[in-house]
């Protein structure tokens, strides 16, 4: 795969002692990791001394915030726990933005941070600050670790932390003293793979399980919400397998988008607010009563409201539930199947109308915009840029979204074909994951094509990490819809202040970032003309390199989601 590669070949074996760094590649390799994102800094390198003995690869990146973005990244593929590595001070601040959106997210990693010597504790050291102290407030577990003896074991604690529950990051500082330290081997705590933590799975208790197979059996108009917990549980076939015996209609949200196809007559998407409007029973699966959620006064107050979640500190908060079940969704959906078999009747028959009453609503919203998608206005409408991505997916295509009202758009027109193949950054809104999550997603999935799309504003946050994704020869099909402005915040100060100061602080210079690709090794090209997008997509998907297609954009148009944000109003 990529230059960073190590060897496999342990020297640990002729030696009596090991050393810190060596101590967290042991420790990572029993994890499962293969793959570190770092910035390198003197406090650290030990670390990368370890990985190569352990055949863990290195990708070194030129901002620490994308080394943790691409760690968070890489758990949201792959279902292990991410991992970067920083140096001290100003390295751990800078992926500070990452732990959060992580922690938000819901996303399991490791980011390690380098720090001064104990021995030089509170005397003024380089890049000395109370790392932990400013972490703990956004991670699951931020722990020091005070002796090299230690430092195998903390790192298995971490991982067992980030995986409790709802997933989430953990953080380790270890001191430069206590990392390149040695101590004899047999003093070492090693942790043995697989035998640090739980093998088993929440189950959700067993009469609530009974009791949601009850309502949804005796449910004439259910609906069910499908949030990023399906994806983080692998619950996909459970979920799919629920929604087809018993004839409910599916609506998904962040990680959860694809796990039933477009086409699928169980999968929609536009007629979610008269489905919960409307519904007798609303099934919300592992997404909490946020701002997405309206904090859950968009369901109806007449309905039954069942909500699924792996944090018990999520279940009915912000809105009053009939039942909540805690546990991991793949096991719980596939318990209430199995429940309801033991009814004559389950109802699916029954639900045909109510299904054919949302595929009507469905096609009306569509109907709607139907000469938006096609549009060949100039500057280019975002609903024709896409609705051309979405056509342009196949269902090997992981699609990224990184921005604001441009992503919005995409939310609504552009649908997955395969079960994790959707990635935003979640409800934090952090713009800047995408390069990040390229990265991650491509290293860990070579197989898979990664499409994404980025705002002119998100993607200039850590854009300069193309260079990156060259180096490594990580090739993607990248898509600026731009319009020279931070757009969501365009809208906003407009409509609350008017026209005439609708663009101080958020309008932006007339980049075209396909010179940007180019200048740095990718493939670029720049978009005029609505009728250019697609053949410009498949040359950039032919080229087999990191490529931007810079399409210009109306700044003049909003998306719907953007001008009914509660903030603007």
């Amino acid at each position: 795969m990529a230059d960073g590669k190590g060897t496999t070949e342990s020297t640990t074996s002729e030696k009596s002692t090991i050393s810190g760094g060596h101590l967290v590649a042991k420790a990572l390799k029993a994890e499962g990791v293969d793959v570190i994102f770092t910035l390198c800094g003197g406090h650290i390198i030990d670390i990368y001394d370890g990985c190569a003995d352990e055949g863990i690869d290195v990708v070194d990146v030129r901002h620490e915030q994308v080394a943790a973005h691409a760690a968070d990244g890489y758990a949201r593929i792959t279902g292990k726990p991410g991992c970067a590595v920083v140096t001290a001070g100003p390295g751990t601040t800078d992926a500070v933005t990452g732990i959060a959106n992580a922690y938000r997210a819901e996303s399991p990693m490791l980011v390690i941070g380098g720090q001064g010597a104990l021995s030089q504790h509170k005397m003024g050291s380089l890049q000395d600050l109370p790392h932990v102290d400013m972490i703990n407030p956004i991670s699951k577990f931020a722990a020091t670790v005070p002796h090299t003896e230690r430092v195998a074991d903390l790192v298995s604690m971490a991982f067992r932390e980030a995986n409790s529950g709802a997933p989430g990051p953990s953080f380790l500082e270890i001191p430069r003293d206590v990392l390149d330290a040695e101590v004899p081997l047999e003093r070492a705590r090693i942790p043995a793979k697989g035998r640090y933590r739980a093998s088993t799975r929440q189950a959700g208790d067993p009469d609530a399980i009974e009791r949601l197979a009850d309502l949804l059996v005796r449910s004439e108009r259910p609906s069910i919400l499908l949030g990023n917990q399906v994806w983080t549980t692998r619950a996909t076939q459970s979920a799919t397998d629920l929604v087809r015996a018993l004839n409910v209609p599916a609506y998904m949200n962040g990680a959860g988008r694809g796990t039933l196809a477009p086409g699928d007559p169980h999968h929609f998407q536009l007629s979610r607010r008269y489905a919960f409007t409307n519904s007798d029973l609303i099934i919300i699966v592992g997404t909490p009563f946020d701002f997405r959620m309206g904090y859950g006064k968009r369901l109806s107050p007449d309905a039954t409201v069942v909500q699924i979640d792996l944090n018990y500190a999520t279940v009915g908060k912000n809105r009053d539930i009939d039942l909540g079940l805690v546990g991991d969704a793949d096991v719980i959906l596939s318990s209430v199947l199995q429940a309801t078999s033991a009814y004559g009747d389950n109802g699916s028959q029954s639900r045909k109308t109510w299904l054919e009453e949302l595929r009507t609503q469905e096609q009306a919203a569509l109907d709607k915009r139907a000469h938006l998608l096609t549009s060949d206005s100039t500057p280019i409408h975002p609903y024709r840029l896409v609705s051309e991505i979405n056509q342009f997916l196949t269902e090997d295509s992981i699609y990224v979204g990184d921005g604001g009202d441009i992503v919005t758009f995409s939310g609504q027109v552009v649908q997955p074909k395969s079960p994790g193949h959707w990635m935003d950054p979640g409800p934090l809104g952090t713009l800047g994951v995408g390069v990040p999550f390229v990265m991650a997603a491509k290293y860990a999935r070579p197989d898979k094509e990664v499409v994404a799309l980025f705002g002119d504003g998100a993607f200039s946050l850590t854009g300069w990490d193309f260079e990156t994704l060259v180096r490594f020869n990580l090739p993607f099909v990248g898509i600026v819809g731009n319009n020279s402005s931070m757009n969501q915040i365009r809208y906003g100060q407009i409509a609350k202040y008017g026209a005439d100061r609708g663009e101080i602080g958020n309008t932006l210079g007339d980049v075209n970032y396909a010179e940007f690709a180019k200048m740095l090794g990718g493939h670029g090209e720049e978009v005029r003309d609505p009728a250019d997008i697609a053949p410009a997509l498949r040359r950039a998907r032919e080229s087999g390199k990191p490529s931007l297609v810079n399409v210009w954009i109306d700044p003049d148009v909003y998306a719907p989601g953007t001008m009914n944000q509660t903030m603007y109003k």
